[in-house]
């Protein structure tokens, strides 16, 4: 292993930059991997591209690498592609220059998840420089171009791919940015489960003045979406928050005043506990919906269940490493959206752990480099205590 690489990648800052500096809005990759790549081969990964493919859907490049041929195989998680710009003008700094003013690292993927990526790089180099290459196990890395996206084409594959080649992971850090506030906020154990529901409703078209004459689609659209509104779902359990309902989209297309339009379409999208499934949702769905009657269409978009990942040796672990760093000890949470763990956790126990997301998807998207360094150090320490010395 060569000096000059482990002294480099040792600090988070320069291979953050890099991958910032690379477009790679899903799926379009621009590089990005490509660098990371380099990277982990500088420090002795074997890496394999893992590019994936599927009707009416572009390609995605994808990477696994891996150090060490023994079991336990530690898994760090994370993606490379990013979410679009959005309006530029909502932008004061260039998103893909990777500048650093005043101690902040700017740039689109900044907080989710580049300088996460970076920072577990760093860990790992300094890890393999201080412990060698026989550290008693593996460790791997889960990279995906396609989190961002429908995520067809990334992770849900590469875990395929794992168990077809007979490679298994023991526990994964998935580095998403899981902090609300400041590094040490928390870790999430699990994920609420995501279903997204379409809803049209026909009608028939004809004059506002005769509406007796015409059946409204809007009215009966309403009503289906107060009656999945307007009472919740359930209160809550152990580890999960309320469910929630929330109406993102009603579209009618109807540019008159005086004509009641022939359909009217609504998006909506279920945030659920362990209390429901896919199927148990669905079910309830069309009943409520067939209840109202009329004529209308339901489909409802699987986005991942609901899951919990029993605290257990990994979390510890991780708490502990961000504790002695931070001096704050994480809280255990299952809040916030949907995640790549949603497929890992079918591998393997998995835990998220990564930066702070206060402006991840926003305009200046950013984070502190003390964090990222920080970040890199609770890493180490993660390492360090998953692989204990003789």
């Amino acid at each position: 292993m060569a000096d000059a690489p482990v002294q480099t990648l040792a600090h988070p800052l320069d291979l953050a930059q890099r991958l910032i500096r690379c477009p790679s809005v899903t799926p379009a990759d621009e590089g990005a991997l490509d660098i990371l790549q380099a990277a982990l081969e500088d420090l002795g990964f074997a890496c394999t591209r893992l590019p994936f493919s599927e009707e009416g859907t572009p390609e995605v490049d994808n990477l696994y690498a891996r150090i060490g041929d023994k079991e336990p195989n530690f898994c760090y998680a994370g993606h490379t592609d990013v979410v679009p710009v959005g309006q530029p003008q909502g932008w004061s700094k260039d998103p893909f220059a990777a500048e650093v003013i005043d101690g902040v690292l700017y740039g689109r993927g900044a907080s989710d998840m580049k300088a996460g990526i970076a920072a577990f790089v760093a860990a790992a180099a300094r890890f393999l420089e201080e412990r060698g290459s026989d550290f008693g196990g593996s460790i791997s890395l889960l990279i995906t171009g396609d989190e961002e996206g429908v995520g067809t084409n990334g992770t849900r594959k590469m875990v395929g791919w794992l168990a077809e080649k007979g490679e298994t992971l023991t526990h994964c850090l998935v580095g998403e940015p899981t902090n609300p506030e400041q590094l040490g906020d928390m870790i999430k154990v699990g994920r609420r489960g995501s279903l997204v529901g379409y809803l049209t409703v026909h009608g028939i078209q004809g004059h506002t003045a005769y509406p007796h004459l015409a059946d409204n689609p809007i009215d009966r659209l309403l009503k289906m979406l107060a009656a999945i509104t307007e009472t919740p779902l359930d209160d809550g359990t152990e580890h999960f928050q309320p469910s929630s309902v929330v109406v993102s989209t009603i579209d009618v297309g109807n540019p008159a005043t005086n004509v009641i339009p022939s359909e009217a379409r609504a998006t909506f999208n279920i945030r659920f506990n362990d209390l429901h499934s896919q199927a148990s949702l669905k079910a309830q769905l069309e009943e409520t919906f067939a209840a109202i009657g009329g004529s209308y269409e339901f489909r409802a978009q699987d986005n991942g269940e609901a899951f919990l990942c029993q605290p257990d040796k990994l979390a510890e672990i991780i708490a502990d490493a961000a504790e002695k760093v931070t001096g704050r000890r994480p809280e255990l949470s299952t809040t916030g959206g949907t995640s790549d763990a949603r497929y890992i956790h079918k591998a393997c126990t998995c835990a998220e752990f990564g930066l702070v997301g206060r402006t991840m998807h926003k305009a200046d998207e950013s984070q502190a480099v003390t964090d990222i360094e920080a970040l890199g150090d609770i890493y180490m320490a993660v390492l360090d205590a998953y692989f204990p010395r003789a």
